[in-house]
């Protein structure tokens, strides 16, 4: 079983065989559309203007802009309660189910770990019946240390540009794809930086997998 650091996590066994390593908010779960219910539930507005929640989000009552600390909190609470909020991504599950036929599968989340359990029930209960890995630490020591040495292709799908970049530093060999599922926020998102392939979506996100593995053949 392997171990990851500052993380909690499902066990994880890897076979030899290509890796596929998955962001959850925004690419197999959406994350903007029903957290600006959310806000809207308790009170707030989601008025994206860039790439981020700070500075974007403002109150119903009076128009203001909704503090950082309050944001903070109002994440925390939505994360508590994500399970009754959140819906799978379009496309999501089919693709991963018929890539798993080819590569392992492991989820690595950038969420704080104590809401571990309520994401993997969440996960389940739309057939997202892949390990998982929860941590708030960078993500490209976290997918060495799931791939190591080996020779076998691997892949990393995220939203956060920032999250590819440690990862292609880490794992320079790794194909990296930006995916996003709100077209808002694709709209406003950054330029993901060198060496990334922006998937416009699963389906797309798919051939760009498969072509990558075909080029492994011998």
């Amino acid at each position: 079983m392997l171990l990851i650091p500052d993380a909690e996590h499902d066990d994880l066994l890897l076979g030899e065989r290509p890796l596929i390593v998955c962001d959850i908010d925004e690419v197999v779960l959406e994350f903007v559309t029903p957290f600006q219910a959310f806000l809207k539930h308790n009170g707030h507005e989601l008025r994206p203007t860039s790439f981020r929640l700070n500075g974007n989000v403002f109150s119903l009552a009076d128009s203001g802009e909704t503090p950082e600390e309050e944001v903070a909190r109002l994440l925390e609470a939505f994360f508590a309660a994500h399970d009754d909020w959140q819906t799978p991504v379009l496309e999501a599950a089919q693709s991963l189910e018929r890539l798993s036929d080819v590569a392992d599968i492991v989820f690595l989340t950038a969420m704080p770990p104590r809401h571990r359990p309520v994401r993997r029930r969440l996960l389940s209960r739309h057939g997202f019946d892949f390990p998982m890995i929860a941590t708030e630490a960078a993500k490209g020591p976290a997918v060495l240390a799931l791939h190591g040495a080996r020779s076998h292709p691997v892949v990393f799908i995220d939203d956060i540009f920032v999250n590819l970049q440690s990862v292609r530093q880490h794992v320079p060999e790794t194909l990296l794809l930006n995916l996003i599922a709100n077209d808002v926020f694709r709209g406003l998102a950054p330029h993901p930086g060198d060496g990334v392939d922006i998937a416009t979506d699963w389906p797309h996100a798919e051939k760009l997998i498969r072509a990558h593995f075909a080029s492994f053949a011998p």
